[in-house]
C-alpha cells in the first residue's frame, strides 16, 4: 500500500504542475498514468509540436515543457505509478481513500485529484484475427520495460513517431525488429524514418512496407504474425511479442462509474476550488467542465493552483492555512 497526501491521476502537464502547488502546501503527492512515460498527450502525441501559449516562453517544445515541469518538482519528490490505469475507488471511515489500478497497486491518500486529461488515453486496436486472446501473451499495445524485449522476435506495426522511434530503440535490444507500415510513406519524423530505412538498407531490422496484420497464431504464447502483403500474398512472421502503435483514444474509464457528474464526457466542477460535488475528489485541466471553460494548459495550472488551497484542509485539517508568495517564502523542499 502506497500512503500518500494526495493521489494524482494523470502525469500531464497539468497534474505535474499540481504537484509543484501541492510541495508549497507541504502535501505530498503520488500520481498514476496508463501512459509509460510522464507528459500526457504532449510526450505521447506531439512531442516535438511547438507551444506558445505559456507564460514567460514565446515558444517551447511539448517535451520540453515536460521536462521543466518534471525538475521543477523534484524537490517535492512525487512518486510515479506507470502504465497502469485507475480502475477502483473505495472511501474509507475517516473520509480517505483507497485507489486501486488494474494492475492491483493500491495507493491510500486524503484527497483525489483526477487530472486525466481527456481521460484515459486507450491504444487503437488493428482488426486483426484472435488479436484479444494473445493480449498479455505476446501482444503489447505500449513498451513499458524494453528489456522485456531483450534477445527476442519483436513485430511492430504502425507508422507513426512511436512504432518510429521503438523500432530504431529496440533494433539494439530484440533479437530482430521488423517493422510493418500499410503504406510506402511514414506519418512520424522525417529523420526518424530516415534511421529506419538506413537500419533495414544495413540489415540491421526487417522492414514491409505495403502490408498489414491479418492473423495471430500460436499455442497459449503468440508464436507467429500473419500478414497480408500488397498483392494480397500471406506472409507468415516468427514472433514472440506484436506490438501495434496506431495511435490512442481517449476514453473517460472508469470514473464514470464514481457518481461525479458528467457532461460530454467531461467533469462537473464548482469553480470555486473546482471540486466535483464528490467531497475530497477534485478534477482540474481538460477533464473538467463549467461555463466559460478553456481547454489550455495555462488555464489547468491556475485551477491546480485554486484547488490545492481548497485540499490543504483535509490533510491539514487542524492548520491554518497561510498563503505566502514565493518570491517571500521561496521553495522549500520537504
Amino acid at each position: 500500500m502506497i500512503t500518500t497526501d494526495l493521489c494524482i491521476i494523470g502525469a500531464g502537464p497539468v497534474g505535474l504542475f499540481a504537484v509543484f502547488e501541492a510541495g508549497l502546501l507541504k502535501m505530498r503527492c503520488h500520481l498514476i498514468d496508463y501512459l509509460p512515460q510522464v507528459g500526457g498527450q504532449l510526450s505521447e502525441i506531439y512531442p516535438q509540436k511547438p507551444i506558445y501559449d505559456i507564460p514567460g516562453y514565446p515558444e517551447i517544445n511539448a517535451q520540453d515543457l515536460v521536462d521543466n515541469l518534471m525538475l521543477q518538482i523534484k524537490p517535492f519528490k512525487p512518486t510515479f505509478t506507470l502504465g497502469e490505469r485507475v480502475e477502483h475507488l473505495a472511501k474509507q471511515a475517516d473520509g480517505s481513500y483507497i485507489v486501486t489500478t488494474n494492475e492491483k497497486t493500491q495507493v491510500h491518500c486524503q484527497v483525489v485529484v483526477i487530472a486525466g486529461g481527456l481521460g484515459v488515453f486507450e491504444p487503437r486496436k488493428p482488426a486483426v484475427e484472435n488479436l484479444e486472446a494473445f493480449e498479455g501473451k505476446g501482444v503489447a499495445y505500449m513498451v513499458k520495460n524494453p528489456e522485456t524485449f531483450r534477445n527476442k522476435k519483436v513485430v511492430l506495426a504502425g507508422g507513426g513517431d512511436s512504432a518510429l522511434d521503438w523500432t530504431i530503440y529496440l533494433a539494439d535490444v530484440a533479437e530482430r525488429v521488423t517493422l510493418v507500415h500499410r503504406n510506402e510513406t511514414f506519418r512520424g519524423a522525417p529523420d526518424s524514418a530516415s534511421k529506419v530505412f538506413d537500419l533495414a538498407n544495413k540489415g540491421k531490422i526487417d522492414l514491409i512496407l505495403s502490408a498489414n496484420l491479418k492473423e495471430l497464431g500460436g499455442n497459449g504464447t503468440l508464436k507467429t504474425v500473419t500478414l497480408e502483403g500488397k498483392s494480397k500474398e500471406e506472409i507468415v512472421l516468427d514472433a514472440d511479442y506484436l506490438i501495434p502503435l496506431f495511435g490512442l483514444s481517449p476514453k473517460l474509464g472508469p470514473i464514470a462509474d464514481w457518481g461525479l457528474s458528467i457532461d460530454k464526457n467531461a467533469i462537473e466542477v464548482d469553480t470555486r476550488d473546482y471540486s466535483t460535488g464528490v467531497e475530497r475528489i477534485y478534477a482540474i485541466g481538460d477533464i473538467n467542465t463549467y461555463p466559460g471553460k478553456l481547454k489550455l494548459i495555462l488555464c489547468g495550472f491556475h485551477e491546480a493552483a485554486i484547488m490545492m488551497h481548497s485540499a490543504f484542509k483535509y490533510v491539514y485539517p487542524d492548520q491554518k492555512l497561510s498563503f505566502k508568495y514565493t518570491t517571500v517564502n521561496g521553495v522549500n523542499a520537504f
